[in-house]
């Protein structure tokens, strides 16, 4: 099976998906091929506004892991842009949601999360193939409470 690639038909699942996820408290759209799903808010790095994406995610203690991949294009998603300029955001899981930090894995963490992230979606081997960029692993971890 290949790689899921973005053309128009993926982009509108995308927006359905996260329609539905929203009004559904993640009941609808809580997996992907086999993985959780996360609703990632955060805020965007011109405009200031809340820009949500859907994405899938691997748990590790209590933080998020997710792959910047973008289905293999070549430049990185827009959420990751906006987390780079502002870490902090919002996730929602289900009717749960966790202001959290952001921060890209660094070559240790990415070592480390790789087999895991692989080991979930075999996809992301094939979307590093797709693109020479380097595909960030983003680790989203609990905001302390002030």
């Amino acid at each position: 099976m290949a790689a899921i690639r973005k053309n128009k038909a993926v982009e509108l699942f995308w927006k359905v998906h996260r329609f539905l996820y929203r009004v559904s408290g993640g009941r609808i759209g809580g997996r992907v091929i086999g993985m959780p799903v996360l609703m990632l808010t955060t805020k965007g790095r011109k405009s200031g506004e809340p820009r949500s994406n859907v994405l899938t995610y691997v748990p590790k203690g209590n933080a998020f892991v997710v792959y910047a991949s973008y289905a293999g294009e070549p430049k990185h998603p827009a959420w990751w842009l906006n987390l780079q300029a502002r870490p902090e955001a919002i996730v929602e899981i289900g009717p749960d949601t966790v202001p959290i930090v952001a921060h890209a894995a660094d070559t240790a963490e990415r070592q480390r999360l790789w087999p895991l992230l692989t080991a979930a979606n075999p996809f992301y081997t094939r979307y590093e193939e797709l693109t020479a960029r380097a595909i960030p692993v983003v680790i989203l971890r609990p905001r302390p409470h002030t």
